[in-house]
């Protein structure tokens, strides 16, 4: 039996980890943490029956309370209940699932536990990578991809220990945008961006998919999940989202992971590593998918790619500044408040403004993102859509 908790139990990651559980009787849920949703959060609690459930407000968490007095199971609230879950003694591996930088504190806490990370929040290793991974080899725990392009890397690299990497190619779709320009970008409003043609996500990763931010989030958490360096990483457009990365070692040779467009996948690989289990998912069937296409990503139009870059480079609390100001530029963006293409002249604004702190504590690090906010708020009213 494998006992696992899950921060972000209510969304998208979350969900499909509780459908991988009821179909693995040897899984047993001990925690769940979650936003909002109390209503969702009382079915998950009523079918898998943790010990522990926490929610981030405490209004939501005593309105959770008094809907599951009837069951033997304790409700907590906030940063304090994301902790506790984090290092509940019963859990062995801890689904990092939960949306922001509040992901970082319980990551911290449950290495310093002891417990493996099955990782689905990028914002802990964009901007606490220089923590996170020494961290974890220090106390000898293992950071396990969930993310399919970074699964995709992990499960390329099995095997080859020892082998030296020539480059990692990160797989992109190119989002519900791809191959439009600057002009048509003007005129796109938030229903166009929600369309994604490959995956089914939540609202905010899939606008980040859409300016292809996503996309420079991933290849800063990559940087640090496989130490190295950033020209060692090329991004890839692949619209049929079929290979989901790969890797090219020093012979050329290249070794890639395929499969159908399912975040199920990865997810299940992360909880049973190194073990493959069975999957009721659809194959790929290379004689109705015809061909695969590759592309350049272009970071003239999207230029969110092309400051991601720029923030890793930099290094220091600029990713921090990169990531928070993208989240509320996107929140923004989801309110109708500004346009699509004024999301990355935010995030641009915010980093020139930003004073570099070059080797950031968690203290600083949210800091950095409390000040980022701060400056946006101050200089929104120049965006702001009339």
């Amino acid at each position: 039996m494998k006992k696992i908790a899950i921060l972000g139990s209510t969304g998208s990651i979350g969900t499909q980890t509780l459908e991988i559980v009821e179909e693995n009787k040897d899984l047993i849920v001990t925690g769940l943490a979650a936003g909002s949703n109390v209503e969702l959060m009382e079915k998950q609690i009523r079918q898998f029956k943790p010990a522990l459930a926490a929610m981030w407000s405490g209004e939501a968490a005593a309105d959770l309370k008094r809907r599951v007095a009837d069951l033997p199971v304790k409700v907590v609230c906030g940063m304090e209940g994301l902790l506790e879950i984090a290092t509940m003694p019963e859990a062995e591996i801890l689904v990092t699932a939960i949306v922001g930088m509040i992901g970082i504190r319980p990551t911290i806490a449950a290495i310093e536990s002891g417990k493996d990370i099955a990782l689905a929040n990028k914002e802990t290793l964009v901007t606490a990578g220089h923590i996170i991974m020494p961290l974890a080899e220090k106390c000898g725990v293992r950071i396990l991809p969930v993310d399919s392009e970074h699964s995709a890397i992990f499960q390329s690299l099995n095997g080859e220990a020892g082998n030296e990497i020539e480059k990692i190619i990160l797989t992109a779709s190119g989002g519900p945008f791809r191959g439009k320009k600057t002009e048509e970008l003007k005129k796109m409003k938030v229903e166009d961006a929600l369309k994604h043609p490959n995956w089914s996500m939540g609202r905010k990763i899939t606008i980040d998919s859409a300016t292809l931010v996503n996309k420079g989030l991933e290849v800063m958490e990559a940087k640090w999940l496989f130490d190295v360096d950033l020209s060692e990483i090329q991004v890839v457009v692949h619209p049929q989202s079929i290979i989901h990365s790969a890797v090219q070692y020093r012979d050329g040779g290249i070794i890639a992971q395929l499969g159908m467009p399912d975040m199920k996948l990865p997810i299940q690989y992360a909880l049973f590593y190194p073990e493959r289990r069975p999957m009721n998912t659809k194959r790929v069937d290379f004689f109705e998918l015809g061909q695969m296409t590759f592309e350049k990503p272009d970071m003239d139009t999207f230029t969110g790619l092309k400051l991601a870059y720029q923030a890793a480079r930099t290094g220091g609390s600029m990713p921090t500044v990169f990531n928070a100001a993208n989240e509320k530029a996107v929140s923004l963006f989801l309110d109708r408040k500004i346009s699509f293409l004024q999301i990355p002249q935010l995030i641009e604004a915010s980093m020139e403004h930003h004073r570099l702190i070059e080797n950031p504590g968690v203290e600083e690090i949210l800091q950095a993102e409390a000040e980022t906010y701060e400056f946006i708020q101050s200089a929104v009213s120049d965006f702001i859509i009339r």
